[in-house]
């Protein structure tokens, strides 16, 4: 009897000490590492590590779809001063989540430490008309990356993309030549397309944000040869030099880097890195003639060039 009145003496001590949702521990009872807590979710029901907190991001990936957007964050994740949110949030351009307020975005992001910073990625800001003046609103300073590829590549990515995703829906499905000529011609409205115009987009973005805040990430070169890019996103973020090469190996089934941290081993999603449908090479030579003269005004925009076709 003595030892069920401790008990339940416990349980109400317990209770009256935290509020309910944060009653339980994390598994194992043991604390996480600093580094571990990038894309931890912590349930309403679980402690947060003592000493952390959330914040709105210190800096945002803001692009491009399918330039490496998630091979990025991923690979910045090993850093152990990043905490890296799970998920894209697409607050600031879906009004539908921005009506939620400030507060809500905080919310979606990751505990951290007072020593990391936060970071989130949404490949659909680059390309959103209203996502610059929105993240101005909330921070004027922030840091901002772009990862780019070549905008052909990219558009028959996107296109790649699309169209497993409808296979596994059980969609009707088109050639790639079907989607980039209508009536005879480019078909430059194809959204694929119009999210390859970096000119466009980012002169939008210049609107808002001087161009020595946006730093912009060779998607092509991270692929090859990951390491000297990610050792510029740690200047351009003031992180001090944490990553190095042994964090990553050459997958020969995958033909891509995965990522060597902590002792683990990962890759990308097997979505990554899809091999691409062949295009009939007369369109594919009216869609690079037509980036050509976009990449050219990219180019002058951000004074730097680009291996593109």
């Amino acid at each position: 009897m003595a030892n069920l009145l401790s008990y339940i003496l416990f349980l109400a001590l317990r209770t009256f000490a935290a509020p309910p949702e944060y009653i339980q521990v994390w598994p194992g009872g043991s604390t996480p590492a600093p580094g571990d807590l990038g894309n931890d979710t912590v349930g309403p029901s679980l402690v947060p590590p003592p000493g952390t907190s959330k914040h709105a991001p210190h800096s945002i990936i803001i692009g491009v779809r399918k330039g490496g957007t998630r091979a990025l964050l991923e690979m910045l994740d090993i850093h152990p001063e990043v905490a890296a949110a799970a998920t894209e949030v697409h607050f600031f351009d879906w009004d539908e989540n921005y009506a939620k307020g400030f507060e809500w975005y905080r919310e979606q992001m990751p505990y951290s430490y007072p020593n990391q910073i936060t970071v989130e990625k949404t490949p659909g800001y680059f390309t959103s008309p209203v996502a610059p003046g929105r993240i101005r609103a909330m921070n004027s300073s922030i840091r901002l990356l772009l990862i780019l590829r070549d905008p052909t590549e990219r558009v028959i990515s996107d296109y790649t993309q699309v169209y497993f995703n409808r296979l596994e829906n059980h969609k009707p499905v088109q050639a790639i030549e079907n989607m980039l000529v209508k009536n005879g011609a480019l078909n430059t409205r194809y959204k694929a397309i119009q999210r390859s115009l970096y000119d466009v987009h980012m002169r939008n973005w210049l609107q808002h944000f001087p161009l020595e805040q946006i730093h912009i990430v060779d998607g092509d070169t991270l692929i090859h040869d990951p390491l000297p890019e990610l050792q510029r996103v740690e200047r351009f973020l003031h992180l001090p030099p944490r990553i190095v090469a042994s964090n990553f190996y050459f997958n020969q089934t995958k033909g891509f880097y995965c990522i060597r941290s902590d002792g683990h081993e990962r890759c990308l999603h097997e979505s990554k890195g899809r091999p691409h449908p062949p295009v009939n090479s007369t369109v594919l030579r009216q869609l690079c003639l037509y980036l050509r003269q976009h990449n050219r005004n990219f180019y002058r925009l951000i004074g730097r060039t680009f291996n593109w076709q």
